[in-house]
Protein backbone atom coordinates (compact mmCIF):
# COMPACT_ATOMS: atom_id res chain seq x y z
CA UNK A 1 0.00 0.00 0.00
CA UNK A 2 1.44 3.14 -0.64
CA UNK A 3 2.59 6.25 1.61
CA UNK A 4 -0.65 7.99 0.54
CA UNK A 5 -3.12 5.38 0.75
CA UNK A 6 -1.79 4.40 4.40
CA UNK A 7 -1.67 8.59 5.36
CA UNK A 8 -5.88 8.29 4.43
CA UNK A 9 -6.73 5.20 6.12
CA UNK A 10 -4.75 5.65 9.18
CA UNK A 11 -6.55 9.36 9.50
CA UNK A 12 -10.12 7.32 8.97
CA UNK A 13 -9.16 5.40 11.54
CA UNK A 14 -8.23 8.25 14.29
CA UNK A 15 -11.19 9.76 13.55
CA UNK A 16 -13.48 6.70 13.91
CA UNK A 17 -11.72 5.69 16.81
CA UNK A 18 -12.62 9.39 18.18
CA UNK A 19 -16.04 8.83 17.60
CA UNK A 20 -16.53 5.47 19.41
CA UNK A 21 -14.90 7.25 22.04
CA UNK A 22 -17.49 9.56 22.18
CA UNK A 23 -15.07 12.67 21.33
CA UNK A 24 -15.14 15.03 18.37
CA UNK A 25 -12.39 13.94 15.95
CA UNK A 26 -11.48 17.69 15.21
CA UNK A 27 -9.87 17.42 19.20
CA UNK A 28 -7.71 15.10 18.06
CA UNK A 29 -4.42 15.94 15.46
CA UNK A 30 -2.70 13.15 13.59
CA UNK A 31 1.22 14.04 13.71
CA UNK A 32 3.01 11.53 11.21
CA UNK A 33 6.22 10.56 12.37
CA UNK A 34 8.41 10.78 8.74
CA UNK A 35 12.35 9.81 10.13
CA UNK A 36 12.12 6.72 8.37
CA UNK A 37 11.24 8.25 5.36
CA UNK A 38 13.26 10.03 2.51
CA UNK A 39 12.05 12.87 0.78
CA UNK A 40 9.72 11.47 -1.56
CA UNK A 41 7.94 10.01 1.46
CA UNK A 42 7.49 13.40 2.89
CA UNK A 43 6.00 14.58 -0.38
CA UNK A 44 3.75 11.65 -0.76
CA UNK A 45 2.36 11.83 2.85
CA UNK A 46 1.82 15.68 2.22
CA UNK A 47 0.14 15.62 -1.42
CA UNK A 48 -2.13 12.57 0.27
CA UNK A 49 -2.95 15.67 2.70
CA UNK A 50 -0.77 15.66 5.61
CA UNK A 51 -0.42 19.35 7.26
CA UNK A 52 1.77 18.18 10.10
CA UNK A 53 4.85 15.86 10.46
CA UNK A 54 7.48 15.60 12.95
CA UNK A 55 11.02 14.19 12.83
CA UNK A 56 12.96 13.41 15.80
CA UNK A 57 16.81 14.50 14.54
CA UNK A 58 17.90 18.21 14.55
CA UNK A 59 19.50 18.10 10.92
CA UNK A 60 16.12 16.09 9.65
CA UNK A 61 14.20 18.57 10.78
CA UNK A 62 15.64 21.48 9.46
CA UNK A 63 15.87 19.74 6.07
CA UNK A 64 12.54 19.12 5.45
CA UNK A 65 11.46 22.22 6.76
CA UNK A 66 13.09 23.65 4.37
CA UNK A 67 11.97 21.61 1.59
CA UNK A 68 8.29 21.59 2.99
CA UNK A 69 7.84 25.02 4.32
CA UNK A 70 4.04 24.74 3.67
CA UNK A 71 4.21 22.15 6.57
CA UNK A 72 3.82 22.32 10.56
CA UNK A 73 7.38 20.77 11.60
CA UNK A 74 7.18 19.43 15.58
CA UNK A 75 10.28 18.45 16.93
CA UNK A 76 9.73 14.69 19.04
CA UNK A 77 13.41 13.71 19.35
CA UNK A 78 15.99 14.33 22.43
CA UNK A 79 16.85 17.82 22.59
CA UNK A 80 20.76 18.95 22.84
CA UNK A 81 21.87 22.44 23.72
CA UNK A 82 23.75 23.14 20.69
CA UNK A 83 20.77 22.67 18.59
CA UNK A 84 18.05 24.24 19.85
CA UNK A 85 18.28 27.27 17.47
CA UNK A 86 18.11 24.57 14.56
CA UNK A 87 14.71 23.31 16.37
CA UNK A 88 13.56 26.70 17.57
CA UNK A 89 13.73 28.11 13.63
CA UNK A 90 11.85 24.75 12.23
CA UNK A 91 9.44 23.70 15.12
CA UNK A 92 5.67 24.17 15.44
CA UNK A 93 5.44 22.27 18.72
CA UNK A 94 8.80 20.93 20.50
CA UNK A 95 7.05 18.03 22.57
CA UNK A 96 10.41 16.60 24.38
CA UNK A 97 11.34 19.45 26.66
CA UNK A 98 12.65 17.96 30.46
CA UNK A 99 15.52 19.39 31.03
CA UNK A 100 15.46 22.64 33.14
CA UNK A 101 19.16 24.31 31.94
CA UNK A 102 17.82 24.61 28.42
CA UNK A 103 14.76 26.86 28.92
CA UNK A 104 16.79 30.06 28.50
CA UNK A 105 18.27 29.16 25.37
CA UNK A 106 14.72 28.18 24.06
CA UNK A 107 13.99 31.81 24.99
CA UNK A 108 17.29 33.30 23.79
CA UNK A 109 16.74 31.27 20.22
CA UNK A 110 12.63 32.32 20.06
CA UNK A 111 13.58 35.68 20.75
CA UNK A 112 16.14 36.05 18.33
CA UNK A 113 13.15 34.39 15.52
CA UNK A 114 11.21 37.01 16.62
CA UNK A 115 9.05 34.04 17.74
CA UNK A 116 7.48 32.55 21.02
CA UNK A 117 8.28 29.01 21.33
CA UNK A 118 5.18 26.61 22.21
CA UNK A 119 6.68 23.30 24.12
CA UNK A 120 5.50 20.48 25.63
CA UNK A 121 6.83 19.23 28.58
CA UNK A 122 8.18 15.23 28.75
CA UNK A 123 7.33 13.49 31.50
CA UNK A 124 8.33 9.63 32.59
CA UNK A 125 4.63 8.33 33.75
CA UNK A 126 5.94 4.97 33.93
CA UNK A 127 9.38 5.72 35.46
CA UNK A 128 10.99 3.07 33.38
CA UNK A 129 14.64 4.00 33.17
CA UNK A 130 15.08 3.29 30.03
CA UNK A 131 13.22 6.37 29.24
CA UNK A 132 13.45 10.15 29.37
CA UNK A 133 11.61 13.18 30.66
CA UNK A 134 10.55 14.61 34.25
CA UNK A 135 9.28 12.79 37.32
CA UNK A 136 5.20 13.51 37.27
CA UNK A 137 6.56 15.04 41.31
CA UNK A 138 9.02 17.62 39.53
CA UNK A 139 6.40 18.86 36.48
CA UNK A 140 5.39 21.89 38.89
CA UNK A 141 8.47 23.36 39.51
CA UNK A 142 9.31 22.69 35.62
CA UNK A 143 5.78 25.10 34.99
CA UNK A 144 7.43 27.60 37.35
CA UNK A 145 10.90 27.85 35.47
CA UNK A 146 9.21 27.91 32.34
CA UNK A 147 6.73 30.66 33.00
CA UNK A 148 9.77 33.05 33.73
CA UNK A 149 10.75 33.00 29.98
CA UNK A 150 8.29 35.20 27.86
CA UNK A 151 9.39 33.33 24.82
CA UNK A 152 8.17 30.13 25.70
CA UNK A 153 4.68 28.96 26.11
CA UNK A 154 4.00 25.85 27.81
CA UNK A 155 1.48 24.50 25.91
CA UNK A 156 0.88 21.03 27.82
CA UNK A 157 2.80 17.33 28.47
CA UNK A 158 3.67 14.12 26.69
CA UNK A 159 4.48 11.07 27.55
CA UNK A 160 5.60 7.97 26.02
CA UNK A 161 3.89 4.57 27.24
CA UNK A 162 5.47 0.82 28.05
CA UNK A 163 5.65 -1.04 24.51
CA UNK A 164 3.83 -4.24 24.48
CA UNK A 165 1.82 -3.95 28.05
CA UNK A 166 -1.85 -3.05 27.66
CA UNK A 167 -2.53 -2.07 31.43
CA UNK A 168 0.91 -0.77 32.02
CA UNK A 169 0.18 1.88 28.90
CA UNK A 170 -3.38 2.61 29.97
CA UNK A 171 -2.06 3.24 32.91
CA UNK A 172 0.30 5.62 31.60
CA UNK A 173 -1.68 7.52 29.65
CA UNK A 174 -4.36 7.96 32.42
CA UNK A 175 -1.66 8.61 34.46
CA UNK A 176 -0.65 11.97 32.02
CA UNK A 177 -4.19 13.22 31.64
CA UNK A 178 -4.77 12.95 35.33
CA UNK A 179 -1.90 14.96 35.79
CA UNK A 180 -2.27 17.49 33.31
CA UNK A 181 -5.89 17.65 35.18
CA UNK A 182 -4.65 18.39 38.47
CA UNK A 183 -1.65 20.93 37.48
CA UNK A 184 -4.68 23.07 35.39
CA UNK A 185 -7.04 23.23 38.48
CA UNK A 186 -3.52 24.40 40.73
CA UNK A 187 -4.16 28.16 41.01
CA UNK A 188 0.26 28.51 41.97
CA UNK A 189 0.45 27.23 38.26
CA UNK A 190 -1.87 30.16 36.78
CA UNK A 191 0.41 31.86 33.98
CA UNK A 192 0.05 33.50 30.89
CA UNK A 193 2.18 31.91 28.71
CA UNK A 194 1.07 28.25 30.54
CA UNK A 195 -1.82 26.58 28.78
CA UNK A 196 -1.92 22.80 29.57
CA UNK A 197 -4.36 22.00 26.98
CA UNK A 198 -2.48 19.59 24.87
CA UNK A 199 -1.72 15.81 25.20
CA UNK A 200 0.99 14.22 23.44
CA UNK A 201 1.04 10.42 23.58
CA UNK A 202 0.39 7.86 21.44
CA UNK A 203 2.31 6.27 18.55
CA UNK A 204 1.25 3.36 15.68
CA UNK A 205 1.04 0.68 18.48
CA UNK A 206 -0.83 1.99 21.01
CA UNK A 207 -3.14 5.64 20.03
CA UNK A 208 -6.21 3.98 20.10
CA UNK A 209 -5.84 4.14 24.23
CA UNK A 210 -4.33 6.95 24.01
CA UNK A 211 -7.30 8.74 22.40
CA UNK A 212 -9.58 6.84 25.26
CA UNK A 213 -7.49 8.84 27.65
CA UNK A 214 -7.91 12.06 25.99
CA UNK A 215 -4.85 12.58 24.13
CA UNK A 216 -5.06 15.74 21.50
CA UNK A 217 -2.10 14.43 19.60
CA UNK A 218 -0.93 11.19 18.57
CA UNK A 219 2.21 10.48 16.45
CA UNK A 220 2.08 7.95 14.00
CA UNK A 221 4.83 6.84 11.98
CA UNK A 222 5.17 3.39 11.33
CA UNK A 223 1.39 3.16 10.28
CA UNK A 224 1.80 5.33 7.71
CA UNK A 225 5.46 5.03 6.36
CA UNK A 226 6.23 1.73 6.73
CA UNK A 227 5.27 -1.35 4.32
CA UNK A 228 4.80 -3.71 6.95
CA UNK A 229 1.23 -2.49 7.46
CA UNK A 230 0.50 -2.72 4.11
Amino acid sequence: MAISDQYKRVKDEVAQQCIDCGRDPSEVKLLGVSKTVGLDGVAEAIKAGAQELAENRPENIVERHDKFPQVKWHFIGNVQSRHIPDIVRCSTLVHSVYQEHHLARFDRSAEKFGKVQPILLEVNVSGEESKSGLTPDAVPHMIEAASQFPHIKVCGLMTMAPRGKVEATKECFAGLRDLRDQLAKDPALQFDNVSLSELSMGMTEDWKYAIEAGSTIVRIGRAIFSTEFE
